[in-house]
């Protein structure tokens, strides 16, 4: 992109998303990195975003009292230090804007950067006092705004370390700094400063309480906090109204120095965007949620994340369906050069081909929790296979029998011509038959199909053979019964070696099968591991969170309150000991599942294979 555009349109106090802007975010198929910024109309938000993406200019900056940026705009890059990553920029419209009809749009573009980003920066200016903390009001609504389960749970709210799985890194960017950097006389840094700040007051009146509110908020939706103090970019207040077009050279060094870091520090820290599970994000996924969650503020409710991203999935699985199925097709189509020799050289290429289609699957698909979008993957991809064996043996066929065709074309005019209805004539018959049987043998690349339509060729001159045979006066009765007999012995014996082909190629499929059986059943097994360990780290990091917030009010003197944080905590370790436990057990289920799956699925083999995971499954558990 070559400029921002408008994502969030903010019209008449109502919310709606940019169609043209969705299309360009939903064209992105590679991970994206979203940094939003938000914070107080005319504090230099929209600033810092261009140096972010490299310019001097883009976002709109102004030069009055006037909010500038009206929604949120969008500004998509390539990502500077991240390869195969997308840089999505945010920036907001100014918070506080008394111009603003309806107040309450300033607490939903709030709540959507939250959502929607993976670092959230908050934009103030001189200090972070009293005032800039109530400021942030914002930040005590989130619980309010967005829900995390469409059920609550039966105390009827829902825990601060359910947001933090869905929640951004977050960042306080103080502009136009002017207080040394000591508390009694020590140098700190910025993030000791941040701390400190969030430090909460003690007393037990209600202005105190709710000066604590915004406080207990950050600290416990943002566990990962990072702070940046800058000082004023010049001195010269004309310089100041025109920002963008202001030399380098013009603005102060520490704060060109202040900037430079403050985009290293997010074009190296700054994590590409994920949901609870470590779902990947991106630039498609995340216009879709934006697309989900506007739509249910705009319809009067409150976005709820466990339905987003189970309508996010509805979407997004049958598209992986579709993403590994093309792959297989067009790898097979790419790889197998028709006919194959046997069916094994055909299978085997399906087997890779396979693999590669579930990889990527498994790669795209999530919340695939009944296997319904795998056994589709399976269905879709056991007809391809059929429909590339059939088109292996057509080919084989079609080519055999034109040769044939050219290689019989002289004997059959021999025999309309009755040339071999002479005495000793079924012996030339039988020599020119012979002949076109060795030339046939001797054509490469015939196919799988080579000795069925050779077969079929002989069983139609037959009758032909049979009458050249007892017309032949130079061979005595006895002599025709033998040839007879031979020709019989030669055509039950082609006959058993067809069989026996067939009955190899059964084999093979099955073989083929079970192999498609044990790829399904090792890669949804390895995804589930996966996904457990995803799981588990960020219970965890929860959980290690909660340990840090509870020795803080500890230190503090917040005695009651770090007691009770204890219930928090032992249901964190109960989900942690679950996730583990399922962890260890999951095998058993998942053989269960998938042998199911398999026998109802996939025939002969399949309900083998399928009673004996099965069998394994109970076993195991």
């Amino acid at each position: 992109m070559e400029a921002p555009i408008c994502l969030v349109e903010n019209s008449n106090d109502e919310l709606k998303v940019n169609p043209k802007a969705l299309q360009i975010l939903t064209s992105i198929d590679k991970p994206v990195v979203v940094v939003a910024i938000v914070g107080l109309y005319r504090t230099g938000k929209s600033y810092l975003m261009n140096r972010l993406a490299g310019k001097n200019s883009g976002f709109s900056l102004g030069s009055t009292v006037q909010s500038e940026t009206k929604g949120i705009w969008m500004w998509c890059l390539p990502h500077p230090s991240k390869q195969d990553h997308v840089l999505v920029l945010l920036d907001t419209e100014g918070l506080g804007d008394v111009e603003k009809g309806d107040p309450k749009n300033d607490s939903w573009i709030f709540a959507l950067a939250v959502l929607l980003s993976s670092t959230f920066v908050y934009n103030s200016m001189n200090t972070i006092n009293h005032q800039a903390l109530e400021q942030m009001q914002y930040v005590t609504e989130l619980t309010k705004l967005i829900k995390i389960k469409s059920s609550p749970n039966v105390v009827g709210e829902e825990e601060s370390e359910e947001f933090v799985g869905f929640f951004p890194d977050f960042v306080w960017v103080v502009r136009d700094f002017t207080l040394e950097l000591k508390i009694d006389g020590r140098p700190i840094t910025s993030d000791e400063y941040l701390e400190n700040a969030l430090k909460l007051s003690k007393g037990k009146n209600p202005r105190v309480e709710m000066a604590n509110l915004p406080r207990e908020c950050i600290r416990k939706f943002f566990p990962k906090r990072k702070c940046f103090t800058f000082d004023r970019p010049t001195n010269d207040k004309s310089l100041l109204a025109h920002l963008e077009d202001v030399p380098e050279s013009q603005l102060e060094a520490s704060f060109r120095t202040q900037t430079d870091y403050f985009c290293s520090y997010i074009f190296s820290n700054a994590k590409p965007k994920t949901l609870s599970g470590g779902i990947m994000i991106n630039g498609n996924r995340l216009g879709k949620l934006l697309e989900t969650y506007v739509k249910t503020i705009s319809s009067g409710d409150v976005p709820c994340l466990e339905n987003a991203v189970l309508s996010l999935a509805q979407t997004e699985n049958p598209a992986a369906v579709q993403k590994a199925a093309q792959h297989y097709v067009e790898q097979m189509a790419l790889k197998v050069d028709f006919p194959t020799e046997t069916l094994q050289d055909l299978l085997s290429i399906h087997t890779e081909c396979e693999k590669e289609a579930l990889s990527i699957f498994m790669k795209h698909s999530f919340k695939d929790d009944t296997h319904k979008y795998q056994k589709d993957l399976v269905q879709i991809l056991e007809t391809e296979k059929y429909g590339f064996i059939r088109q292996n043996e057509e080919v084989s066929t079609k080519y055999c029998q034109d040769q044939l065709e050219h290689l019989s074309w002289s004997l059959k005019e021999a025999i309309s011509e009755g040339t071999f209805s002479v005495p000793g004539g079924y012996n030339i018959y039988r020599k020119e038959r012979e002949e076109i049987i060795n030339n046939y043998h001797q054509l490469p690349r015939k196919g799988l199909k080579a000795d069925e339509v050779l077969q079929r060729f002989l069983e139609s001159l037959a009758v032909t053979e049979d009458s050249i045979l007892q017309t032949d006066q130079a061979l005595t009765e006895q002599e025709k019964a033998l040839q007879a007999e031979q020709i019989k012995r030669e055509a039950i014996e082609k006959k058993n070696e067809l069989l026996k082909q067939e009955q190899v190629e059964m084999q093979q499929n099955m073989e083929a099968q079970q192999r498609s059986y044990e790829e399904n059943m090792n890669q949804l097994k390895k995804k589930m591991e996966e996904d457990t360990n995803k799981l588990l780290e960020e219970k965890n990091m929860m959980l290690e969170s909660k340990l840090k917030e509870q020795k803080q009010l500890m230190e503090e003197g917040f005695q009651k309150k770090a007691e009770e944080m204890e219930k928090t905590m032992e249901d964190l370790q109960t989900k942690i000991k679950v996730a583990e436990k399922n962890k260890s057990n999951g095998f058993c289920q998942f053989l269960d599942a998938l042998g199911t799956l398999l026998m109802v699925l996939l025939p002969g083999a399949g309900k083998f294979v399928g009673l004996g995971l099965k069998s394994l499954g109970n076993l195991l558990s």
